[in-house]
């Protein structure tokens, strides 16, 4: 290697290294005040509304209004209470009647070993499916319900609240909170009743009657400094197509346009919420990946990621909403089911659930096509890495034509350069005769200049949607391909594990799929490069990328999942094999050339 390649790379892993030491030190955070509600006591008041006050009154022990007549004052503690389905086990309070546990207990997460929490980040300020009079700017309610475990899959919660109204009189309502479980279904129905008592005139805080919102954060947990193929959106869908918005970090923002549903998502799980009577919903949707400020803990102190829902305002009478919401992986099967009445147990049908799930855009059947093929052969070989490496295998061999004929080309260019120079020396004040004559000589050495194209865009083709296929595809997610090194298809591989992160970088796992990586793109670009041997201006400059492009990849596939850092890698290696091929075709092709030339 030239001393000045050797400068060329050095300096540039100082820039990189830099980078990532001013990105995570020295970036600006976001100023966003914490928005997050302090602790609320009983009497909850309204800034916006002083004459429409609401404070907590004693409850009854059934699941319905409470009675207006009675004076009797119950004793309410704070207790917890736990319904199992064959999907989920799930841990409520009766502080508002939320959920402080979601637990999915077919999907493992490898950092506790427990099923995946979809209820995280909670705090005593902030829980699941809690409840705010007024906007989303507003406190959480804070005081203890009542509870009733109607039965092995439904649990209600309800307490009376006093409200002052604005002529200065006093009526009371009540808010019941139920939820509905299915043993086999990711979704459940979440009730919230409002039931006004004698003089009840409505909720109305500004437009909007009362905010529900959904937990702080999903799992598994994730750090966004060292894992950046993993990220929180929102998605939201209005009956005939959805938006996406990825959440950065520290921020509360708005979405302000029609929906039907409303998800935020991870790479592989959701939740997702669905209102049954969505025009009852205001069209403000709030987000917030503000962080709780509150905890102590690492995961406690992770960024939240939560939506806040408002229901427009309700008048006097008797109000039910129903919600249903789906809390679950993110896949297609799942998914899907909500299309039809048949396949759910809440009898939806044609919601397009399945519209939060991440594609390839216009790329999608293709995508669908390679997922088919990969799911095949996996039932032959029942290992999602060999399945990989196959379908990898079966994509490069079908494409070589294609790839043979474009460096073929470039050969007969080489051949027919003297011609051309010819030609345009000739006509070089006739640009059009120079064009027609350029033309006829391509013509009659068979030669077309578009052709070399075809190949490097239908492979970027196949790139990209390989790409989204596996950094996304769900069954990758737990996947072994070799016990004891790559047990994970969906991150990294690993045979080490730090206890602190290393500095500037975050990593705390020793990889090797990624230093094969980098070494099979070494060999590839010295080979494509005729071995190196090229001189002149600009062979410096190509040797510093054909050395510092892959140290600059593997500083950022350091924690690509494996599954797509395996692909990479064999998709090297095959077309390593293949430019030798091609190297020594191109070499006999010369050699004949010359030899034509001298007869």
């Amino acid at each position: 290697m030239e001393k000045n390649t050797a400068w060329a790379i050095g300096l540039s892993t100082v820039v990189l290294v830099a980078f990532f030491a001013f990105q995570t030190y020295f970036m600006p955070k976001n100023t966003a005040q914490n928005q997050q509600p302090a602790q609320e006591n009983e009497a909850v008041k309204t800034a916006e509304n002083p004459t429409n006050e609401i404070s907590t009154v004693s409850t009854e022990s059934s699941l319905s209004v409470a009675s207006e007549n009675s004076t009797e004052v119950e004793t309410l503690t704070e207790e917890t209470f736990t319904l199992e389905t064959n999907k989920a086990k799930i841990t409520f309070t009766n502080r508002g009647g939320d959920i402080i546990s979601y637990e999915l207990k077919d999907h493992k997460d490898g950092d506790t070993g427990k099923g995946v929490e979809m209820a995280d980040n909670i705090s005593e300020q902030n829980r699941a499916f809690s409840i705010a009079f007024g906007g989303s700017d507003k406190s959480a309610i804070d005081g203890i319900f009542t509870a009733k475990k109607i039965d092995d899959k439904t649990i209600g919660f309800y307490k009376r609240f006093n409200q002052k109204n604005s002529d200065g009189s006093e009526s009371s309502f009540t808010l019941v909170k139920t939820y509905y479980f299915n043993p086999d279904d990711y979704a459940f129905k979440l009730d919230v009743t409002i039931e006004g008592g004698e003089g009840f005139t409505g909720l109305d805080f500004n437009g909007a009657s009362y905010t529900i919102r959904t937990a702080p954060q999903i799992g598994p947990y994730f750090n966004p400094k060292a894992d950046r193929y993993e990220n929180r959106s929102l998605i939201a869908f209005n009956g005939e197509k959805k938006k996406e918005i990825v959440f950065s970090a520290n921020q509360t923002k708005s979405y302000d346009k029609n929906w039907l549903w409303a998800a935020v998502t991870g790479k592989y799980f959701e939740i997702l919420v669905y209102p049954q009577t969505a025009g009852n919903m205001t069209d403000s949707i709030t987000y917030t990946t503000v962080k709780n400020s509150v905890a102590k803990s690492e995961r406690e102190t992770a960024t939240n990621a939560q939506l806040y829902l408002s229901r427009k305002a309700i008048s006097s009478g008797k109000t039910t909403d129903s919600y249903i919401i789906y809390v679950g992986p993110r896949d297609e099967k799942s998914l899907n089911s909500y299309n039809l009445a048949e396949n759910n147990a809440w009898k939806l049908q044609g919601v397009h659930f399945n519209e939060s799930l991440k594609t390839s855009g216009f790329l999608s059947p293709l995508e669908t096509l390679l997922k088919i093929c990969l799911e095949w052969i996996n039932k032959l070989v029942h290992n999602w890495g060999i399945s990989i490496i196959i379908l990898t295998a079966i994509l490069k061999f079908a494409m070589f034509p294609l790839t043979k004929k474009t460096a073929m080309g470039t050969v007969k260019m080489q051949q027919m350069q003297p011609k051309m120079q010819a030609i345009q020396a000739k006509y070089k004040d006739n640009p059009q005769k120079m064009q027609a004559e350029t033309a006829k000589l391509y013509k009659e050495i068979g030669y077309n200049p578009m052709a070399g194209c075809l190949p490097m865009l239908f492979t970027f083709i196949i790139l990209w949607a390989m790409f989204n296929l596996f950094n996304n595809y769900f069954e990758f997610r737990g996947a072994s391909f070799i016990p004891g090194w790559i047990d994970d298809l969906s991150t990294g591989d690993s045979v080490y594990s730090f206890k602190n992160s290393l500095p500037f970088l975050g990593w705390n796992q020793v990889r090797i799929l990624p230093v094969i990586y980098v070494i099979s793109q070494l060999f590839f670009g010295k080979f494509t490069q005729n071995g190196g041997t090229s001189a002149g201006p600009n062979a410096t400059q190509m040797k510093v990328m054909m050395y510092g492009m892959p140290l600059f990849f593997f500083f950022i596939f350091y924690n690509a999942p494996a599954g797509l850092l395996l692909y990479w890698t064999v998709s090297n290696v095959i077309q390593l094999g293949q430019q030798l091929v091609i190297n020594h075709l191109q070499k006999n092709a010369r050699a004949e050339s010359g030899n034509a030339r001298r007869r």
